[in-house]
């Protein structure tokens, strides 16, 4: 099986079902399975595609992401999300690090198409919105075979590049259909299931929880056009019946204070792609009827590694337990395991991890030891097998040759009333090594006061662990998943 294969079997299985709410729109299976067979024919015949090419989809989220998804692979090509908030210099380059030749983009990119087409003129654009059926186009030819097989290559997907050029991940199709099936055991998933779609598609959280799973087993999927204001997302979950809701915490923020009303049909909600403050799933569950629990993973991972259960026990602060056939373990920088409760590095082994860095084997070794993904997140283990993240491996502050975590600071930071957002960074001390900085933003209607914010959080900690100066923005700068940018606090 491959994931093009595992696509067509289950459209033919749910063909007249309603694959995709998009508005008042209903898309079927069988609409999606044509719709991605005459994108995939038009590869072949008309642009050349060979099995291996590497297309890119530079598109928002919109229903012709899923056929061109999904056409690319029946094409036995290879699939490289661009993310669609990025500027036209920044998509050249992942353009040509990987090798395109064919753009799938819609009509929300066409402005910034045009620059492309400037500087790389052997470009071939395709328009997403071309690839619709009606009975003049329907394909006649016949269907596709995808060959490729589970350890060939079907997605190359770039990291958010915080700190100098992104990579691009690989991911096979036996990396992904491992990940979608973990993924289906732990949250139960089935085929009445909708899960609400409202992160972009071009990301890996959005990318399989959001559209390979549902598609899948079965489900359906809610398309969001626009989460502003957040109370019209949860009119339309509530109008559309759905039941899983993966969103970002910053999301989650936003609907703590949402009316909800009876018989709401969401039975569950998964934070992730970014670390989950105590304060904002504190709020929630005060408010809301339904779980919030927290999961992690990364891209290099496909991505989900960790989540805490359905069903409970939730551990406060924990990413949760490794989701079947993954691996977690805590090492040392020598690669030695750690026992429960010591902090290392978060560390990953199983189907769902990489093949490794596209044109990249040196920062492959370094990301991948003895088998073992390297995350770059340090944290620790419990006794009954939660896992805990304190920080990002490079964001870890040395104040006085003291191990200073920034997530613990930011914590106490939530708990101050008023505050909307908060990021701790390290700036270089000529007699410290390092002090910790905060930036803040304010809840709409809230005035901080930095000098009573720095004396909250010194009553809480210890003295080298308070923000020397915190400053006050109107907003934090955050990438296109919600993850706030300390490279830019810097």
């Amino acid at each position: 099986m491959n994931l093009a294969r595992t696509f067509l079997d289950s459209a033919e299985r749910h063909a007249a079902k309603t694959a995709v709410f998009w508005g008042p729109e209903e898309i079927s299976y069988d609409q999606l399975r044509q719709r991605a067979l005459l994108l995939a024919t038009h590869l072949t015949t008309t642009c050349g595609v060979q099995p291996g090419d590497r297309v890119a989809l530079w598109m928002k989220n919109c229903p012709e992401f899923i056929p061109a998804f999904f056409g690319v692979l029946l094409a036995g090509g290879v699939v490289v999300p661009v993310n669609n908030f990025l500027k036209p210099d920044e998509v050249t380059f992942i353009l040509r690090d990987a090798g395109i030749t064919v753009i799938i983009a819609d009509e929300s990119m066409t402005e910034g198409a045009a620059k492309l087409a400037s500087t790389m003129p052997h470009l071939r654009f395709l328009r997403a919105e071309e690839f619709q059926t009606d009975n003049s186009r329907n394909p006649q030819s016949p269907i596709p075979n995808p060959q490729s097989s589970i350890s060939d290559l079907a997605v190359l997907i770039y990291t958010s590049g915080t700190t100098g050029h992104p990579k691009g991940a690989m991911l096979s199709h036996g990396n992904l259909l491992s990940n979608v099936e973990s993924c289906r055991q732990v949250l139960a998933a089935v085929d009445h299931d909708r899960f609400v779609v409202l992160l972009p598609m071009f990301h890996s959280f959005m990318m399989t929880v959001g559209m390979l799973l549902p598609l899948f087993v079965g489900g359906s999927m809610l398309l969001i056009k626009s989460v502003h204001p957040p109370k019209n997302v949860m009119v339309e979950i509530f109008q559309r019946g759905a039941t899983i809701l993966p969103a970002v915490p910053q999301f989650f923020r936003a609907l703590t204070h949402a009316e909800v009303p009876q018989n709401f049909p969401l039975r569950l909600c998964i934070s992730g792609g970014a670390p989950l403050p105590a304060e904002i799933l504190k709020e929630f569950m005060a408010h809301m009827p339904m779980p919030l629990i927290e999961g992690y993973g990364l891209s290099e991972a496909s991505p989900v590694v960790a989540l805490n259960p359905i069903r409970g026990p939730w551990k406060h602060g924990s990413i949760g337990v490794a989701i079947p056939d993954v691996e977690i373990t805590v090492q040392d920088d020598a690669g030695a395991l750690l026992a429960d409760g010591a902090t290392g590095e978060i560390c990953v082994r199983g189907p769902n991890v990489m093949q490794g860095y596209w044109n990249q084997p040196d920062q492959t070794a370094q990301a991948i030891r003895a088998g073992w993904l390297l995350t770059g997140d340090l944290g620790h283990r419990d006794a009954d097998g939660y896992f805990f993240i304190t920080d990002r491996k490079k964001d870890m502050l040395l104040v006085n040759g003291i191990n200073v975590y920034p997530r613990e600071i930011e914590e106490v930071i939530y708990q101050f009333p008023g505050v909307k957002e908060a990021a701790v960074v390290g700036v270089p001390d000529a007699r410290r090594g390092e002090h910790p900085v905060a930036f803040v933003s304010a809840k709409d209607g809230a005035t901080l006061d930095e000098k009573a914010l720095q004396q909250f959080v010194r009553e809480r900690l210890a003295d080298y662990k308070v923000p020397k100066h915190i400053t006050v923005l109107p907003a934090l700068p955050r990438n296109a998943t919600g993850k706030i940018l300390k490279t830019e606090l810097r």
